[in-house]
């Protein structure tokens, strides 16, 4: 079999001290490699220096979803503790105000019953409504009408960081404002579509000034982002769903890019995988709904270009997805020469463009 489509030739084995645990000191001051997807070659600069790769012409699409705070800890009826890990904002009755249902993970010393009450605090409760295998469970969500359920949320709970993010005391005040881009405005992701934290406000109204044309989908980041993948051919790999909002503003913008010659670049993978989904159909056009479209290998692209993303775990679905930009071979090339030259990866580290379409 071609080794593109086995999951062992994904892997790489990374230093401990390569993954970043904290964020760089400033948004775009993190380091940037430069990757000609054509050549090969490859160039280092700092992030602040992507201005120098978008021509005017081009378009930036980027993933306005915000993460919200899914991490909540709380009793049981028994005075028990338990941590309740949300999967997605909790979906809101029309009809009784102050409630709505949500699946979550749950953990505790002993799983409550059905129809058991978990307090988080007095303005956020839950009822369990049924259990499943793993932890995982249907909550039926109760808060404090007067107010804003995103509120009571922020109240109460944490932005959860991803697992090989280590604190001693949960999450700082450090990760509540750098675990999030400055254009996050959509409650919904459980994690941050992470290759967006690198941009300030000032390097967006750089490229905007320039006539850099500028456009958002949504795509609330699940908890399967963090799903291994279990299969030994990606082939037969199960790509999770997530929920994609991609607005006709942004669809017309793309049309003006492609007229006018310029070139589409998506930030993070999230961005590619909505843009891609939403031209499944032969056209690009807007639409709402659950995208499970899966990209490796031998995809060939209908929208996007070049792209700006960060480093990933081994053996990731999200590695697929770049390597069928760049090619397998040469993204663990990139990969091997950014640990010797001591990059950070994951979340907080550093960042990569992805050009297949040079200007």
């Amino acid at each position: 079999m071609d080794k593109d489509f086995t999951l062992e030739a994904y892997n790489y084995h990374l230093p401990q001290e390569n993954i970043a645990q904290r964020p760089a000191d400033k948004r775009d001051n993190s380091r940037l490699l430069v990757l000609d997807a054509a050549t090969g070659s490859r160039s280092h600069r700092r992030f602040a220096d992507i201005t120098d790769y978008i021509d005017d012409k081009d378009m930036l699409v980027v993933n306005d979803t915000r993460v919200f705070p899914a991490r909540l800890y709380g009793t049981k009826e028994t005075g028990g503790k338990v941590e309740v890990f949300l999967l997605s904002f909790p979906a809101l009755s029309d009809s009784r105000p102050g409630e709505g249902e949500v699946e979550a993970l749950i953990k505790s010393s002993k799983r409550p019953r059905p129809g058991s009450v978990l307090t988080i605090s007095e303005h956020l409760w839950f009822e369990v409504k049924e259990l499943f295998q793993g932890g995982k469970a249907l909550l039926k969500i109760f808060y404090d009408q007067n107010q804003e359920l995103t509120e009571v949320l922020s109240a109460s709970g944490q932005v959860p960081l991803p697992p090989y993010i280590t604190r001693e005391n949960g999450t700082t005040s450090e990760d509540v404002s750098r675990y999030q881009t400055v254009y996050a405005n959509q409650p919904g992701a459980v994690a941050a579509p992470t290759a967006g934290l690198h941009f300030t406000a000032d390097l967006l109204d750089t490229l905007q000034q320039r006539g850099v044309l500028f456009g958002t989908i949504t795509l609330h980041v699940g908890y399967g982002t963090f799903a291994p993948v279990r299969a030994e051919k990606i082939l037969d790999h199960a790509i999770h769903e997530e929920y994609v909002v991609v607005p006709d503003e942004t669809v017309q913008k793309i049309h003006e890019t492609k007229k006018r010659g310029g070139r589409v670049w998506a930030v993070g993978t999230t961005s590619v995988r909505a843009l891609e989904f939403a031209a499944g159909q032969g056209e690009l056009q807007a639409m709402e709904g659950f995208c499970d479209l899966y990209i490796y290998p031998g995809y060939r692209f209908k929208v996007i270009d070049n792209m700006i993303t960060n480093f990933h775990l081994p053996e990731s679905s999200l590695m697929f997805l770049v390597s069928a930009l760049c090619g397998r071979k040469t993204l663990l090339s990139c990969y091997t020469e950014a640990i010797e030259l001591g990059y950070r990866f994951y979340s907080y580290g550093d960042a990569m463009a992805v050009i297949a379409n040079p200007a």
